[in-house]
């Protein structure tokens, strides 16, 4: 299943598989292990990948980019995203001494450049600011967002983790649309509910990402009592259902009238798998409050 993220496009599977955990995966990191998720991916409709340059001490778009220099007829079957704006102290960032963030127009433009050779494409389909830049001059990125454009090297816009003002303020500077947002959603977490974030996204009629959709795992490992309740709680409608507490949680997502695009992050291929089911499971209304409950361990007003 896919969608378009505006009404320009571009149109990505409705769920995407990030790639920001490839190099933790405990059965490693080779360009087979890696090509067999991709495989598992296209075989459950998604075609979408979602990288950072950071990602991996900056070495994840070159991972997947051996696989598809290996692979070139994949090129033509999936989509790219990959995101800038992080400077990251390690031993790829040399001369780096302290965290921050860079949306210089030198910048993005030598890391979108970076990123078009480290993952062997011609272009990239979507490229994100990764973070809120306090430093950002919004005229410089507009001008090299055109420049990208108009040079063909990315063919879509966006953002990730900035707030509607911050979103609206680029925006202002672009006769081209943004056409996501990027940020952290789950039932532990529910602030783009209410800080305007899909709000903004309703307004414009654009598709918003989310990241950590399983809040780092927490939904499916849980430790703390309120994980607990929603574990159960999404086990119990999975089990109605006869389906998986995957697909539940990922249809709680799909039934938001903002159409939330989740990014997948998990290294095993059956979540790949059982993460899809969702697409097959119609969510009630009320359903779709309890897990909001059991996540937040409040009743909604």
């Amino acid at each position: 299943m896919n969608i378009a993220l505006s009404k320009e496009g571009p149109s990505f599977s409705r769920l995407v598989y990030g790639c920001w955990r490839l190099h933790t995966d405990p059965k490693g990191v080779s360009s087979d292990r890696i090509l067999e998720k991709v495989e598992v991916c296209l075989e459950s409709g998604i075609d979408t990948f979602d990288h950072a340059d950071l990602y991996g001490e900056y070495g994840n778009e070159k991972r997947f980019g051996a696989v598809l220099k290996s692979r070139p007829d994949l090129k033509e079957k999936i989509k790219i995203i990959t995101k800038a704006g992080i400077q990251l102290p390690g031993p790829n960032r040399t001369g780096i001494s302290v965290k921050h963030y860079d949306t210089s127009g030198e910048y993005l433009t030598r890391s979108a450049e970076n990123s078009l050779k480290k993952l062997n494409i011609d272009k990239i389909d979507l490229f994100l600011i990764h973070r809120p830049d306090p430093l950002m001059n919004v005229d410089e990125v507009a001008k090299v967002f055109r420049s990208l454009k108009e040079s063909g090297k990315v063919n879509h816009f966006g953002v990730s983790n900035f707030t509607p003002s911050q979103f609206s303020l680029l925006q202002s500077r672009l006769d081209f649309p943004l056409v996501t947002n990027q940020v952290e959603f789950h039932p532990f977490h529910i602030d783009p509910l209410v800080n305007g974030v899909f709000d903004q996204t309703q307004e414009l009629r654009i598709r918003p990402m989310i990241w950590s959709p399983t809040a780092g795992g927490r939904v499916f490992r849980p430790k703390t009592e309120q994980e607990s309740i929603l574990h159960k709680t999404l086990e119990d409608i999975a089990k109605k259902k006869d389906t998986t507490p995957d697909a539940i949680l990922f249809s709680w997502y799909l039934f938001h009238p903002a159409k939330l695009i989740p990014v997948l992050g998990t290294n095993e291929p059956n979540r790949i798998r059982s993460a899809a089911k969702s697409f097959q499971v119609e969510l009630e209304r009320e359903e779709w409050f309890q897990i909001l409950e059991a996540g937040t361990g409040k009743r909604v007003p």
